[in-house]
C-alpha cells in the first residue's frame, strides 16, 4: 500500500462522504431540481449537496484554511495557511443529461513567501468508476496505489489529444477554432469528454496523449495541473509560459508533445 499525506486522507473522506449521495442522484437525474446558472451552465441539487458534504469534512480537519468553491465563491480563512480548491461536480451537463461522466475534484493551494501560489495536493474522484487518482507535489501522481506516467508516445500523428469545446456563453470560438485548424490536422484524434479535471487525469493516466483548453476556472484544474506534472508531464498556458491560472489558458502533455502542440498553439494565434 502506498504511503500518503493525512491531507490526501482528508480530501479521500471528503470525496467518498458525498460520492454516494451523486451516484444516487445521478440514478435518479430526471426527478432532480435545476436551477439555471448562467448560459448552457446548471446548478443541480446534487451539485451543491456535494459541496455541502465535502467543505464539512474539509472544515472539520482544518478549520482555520480558506476555501474556494465553484457554487460558494471564497470563503476566506488564516492568510497564512494553505486554503482548498473545490469543484463537487466537474461534469455538471454530462450528469445532467445522464452521461457516466464527472467527478469531484480538491485541491490544496499553499501560498509562497514570494506572494505567489502553489498547488501541493490534488486528488480526482469519479464516483462512477470509484476511481481515486491523486499527487501529491514532489511524490508523485498515483491511481489508487498505481504510479502513474504519461504517455511515452513522441510524434502527433500518433495521439490523441483531448480539448474543450466552447459553447453558449463560454470561451472563445474563433480562437478555438484557430487552434482546433492547427492541431487537427496532425494529430490521431480529438476528444471532447466534457470534464476539464478528469481531462487532466487521463492524461497523467496516460489515456489521452495532451489536453488544451481556455476560459477554465482554477476549479476546472487546479487538482489535474498538478496530476500530469506528478506523472512526468508539462503544463503551460498558450505562450509557453507558467501563469496557466492568471490567463486561464492551458496546454499539457509529455514533453515531446506538449513542445509540438506549444508550437501549433502559438502559431495559430499569431
Amino acid at each position: 500500500m502506498v504511503s500518503h499525506s493525512g491531507l490526501i486522507t482528508v480530501m479521500t473522506k471528503a470525496a467518498r462522504r458525498a460520492a454516494p449521495r451523486l451516484r444516487r442522484d445521478f440514478g435518479e437525474v430526471e426527478q432532480l431540481q435545476v436551477s439555471k446558472k448562467g448560459p448552457g451552465d446548471f446548478v443541480t441539487m446534487a451539485d451543491k449537496r456535494a459541496e455541502q458534504t465535502i467543505v464539512e469534512e474539509l472544515r472539520n480537519a482544518r478549520p482555520d484554511w480558506g476555501l474556494l468553491l465553484e457554487e460558494g465563491g471564497e470563503i476566506a480563512g488564516d492568510p497564512a495557511k494553505p486554503r482548498w480548491i473545490v469543484d463537487p461536480l466537474d461534469g455538471t451537463t454530462n450528469f445532467l443529461h445522464g452521461i457516466p461522466h464527472f467527478a469531484i475534484s480538491i485541491a490544496v493551494e499553499d501560498r509562497r513567501a514570494d506572494g505567489r501560489t502553489d498547488i501541493s495536493h490534488g486528488l480526482i474522484y469519479q464516483p462512477l468508476t470509484d476511481e481515486s487518482f491523486w499527487a501529491e507535489k514532489g511524490r508523485g501522481a498515483w491511481l489508487h496505489d498505481r504510479r502513474l506516467r504519461v504517455s511515452a508516445r513522441r510524434y502527433l500523428d500518433e495521439a490523441v489529444i483531448g480539448t474543450g469545446i466552447p459553447h453558449l456563453g463560454r470561451s472563445d470560438v474563433p480562437r478555438w477554432t484557430k487552434i482546433y485548424n492547427a492541431i487537427a490536422p496532425e494529430v490521431a484524434g480529438i476528444r471532447r469528454f466534457g470534464s476539464a479535471a478528469l481531462d487532466f487525469a487521463w492524461v497523467a493516466a496516460g489515456r489521452m496523449d495532451g489536453f488544451w483548453e481556455d476560459d477554465l476556472d482554477p476549479w476546472d484544474s487546479a487538482a489535474g495541473m498538478l496530476l500530469v506534472k506528478e506523472a512526468g508531464g508539462f503544463v503551460s498556458d498558450y505562450r509557453g509560459q507558467d501563469r496557466m491560472m492568471e490567463r486561464r489558458e492551458y496546454i499539457a502533455a509529455n514533453g515531446d508533445l506538449h513542445s509540438r502542440l506549444h508550437k501549433l498553439v502559438a502559431g495559430a494565434l499569431r
